[in-house]
């Protein structure tokens, strides 16, 4: 479905944010893409959604070229929705239902039709009795559902979330991954998930970890969260179900219990 070819990008000679990456999204899985700081994760978002162009290499969708095909770059427009770190930089309404609205309008859906999306999608993030909230009378989680809404009631087959529970209180956070989840499991959607937060990342159906603007490693969650070295050397660890086990495991008065060791494999293994 979308196809990264040997990517590189730099800001400017010193800034050098990506260096010769390539990777591949399958339609309908949930990739997480996971680094530090630095790594080069949210300029991955800007260039699959055509905001910056990479200095070499190529982004298809479907096969044809974002960088050199308008109407793939079209496509991304249309098909295609992010959410950012920050919420407060996505309210383009001066409410709920007229920011979901915008998106409706610039897609030239009939007034009727938007009615219904509007009240469908609000419903189904728990925010329909919100429509008519102000922004800033929102919390970070709320504004993130209402971007979520949005992107869903456009039809997004793309859904791109870039570090979108990182500036969210715990509470917050927790609606938030729950809602991807139930995306996930009920909505034929490709989810790109963008973060550092490795219990989030461990809902995804595959992993690519970034270090200094490369790929250090790939694959399903259960394989790359073995991969200790690895994550501590990008400054990652791992998911708190997974630490408890691994720790328990050095001690070797706790690794004998076997009532407890059983205990926590349980709860790693269904976290």
């Amino acid at each position: 479905m979308i196809e990264f070819k040997n990517i590189h990008f730099a800001y400017n000679k010193e800034d050098i944010a990506l260096r010769g990456v390539s990777f591949d999204v399958k339609e309908g899985e949930w990739l997480s893409i996971i680094g530090h700081n630095g790594s080069g994760k949210s300029t991955i978002a800007k260039l699959l959604i055509g905001l910056i162009k990479p200095n070499k290499g190529d982004i298809l969708y479907d096969g044809k070229s974002l960088l050199n095909d308008n109407e793939t770059l079209k496509y991304v427009r249309d098909h295609v929705g992010i959410v950012f770190q920050n919420p407060d930089n996505q309210f383009v309404g001066f409410n709920v239902k007229y920011d979901i609205a915008f998106g409706l309008e610039n897609h030239k859906v009939p007034r009727e039709e938007m009615e219904k999306l509007i009240d469908d999608w609000t419903k189904k993030v728990d925010m329909n009795e919100y429509l008519s909230r102000e922004p800033e009378t929102l919390s970070g989680g709320q504004k993130q559902r209402v971007a979520i809404a949005g992107i869903m009631a456009l039809d997004c087959d793309i859904i791109i979330l870039d570090e979108a529970t990182s500036m969210l209180d715990p509470k917050g956070q927790e609606e938030i991954v729950e809602l991807i989840k139930n995306i996930k499991k009920n909505y034929n959607k490709t989810l790109i998930t963008i973060t550092h937060d490795l219990d989030f990342a461990m809902n995804s159906d595959r992993i690519i970890v970034l270090k200094e603007g490369k790929i250090i490693s790939e694959g399903k969650p259960s394989d790359i969260f073995k991969e200790r070295d690895i994550l501590l050397s990008s400054n990652l660890d791992m998911p708190f179900s997974q630490k408890a086990y691994y720790l328990a495991s050095l001690s070797d008065k706790l690794k004998d219990n076997k009532e407890l060791m059983d205990s926590l494999w349980e709860y790693y293994s269904t976290v």
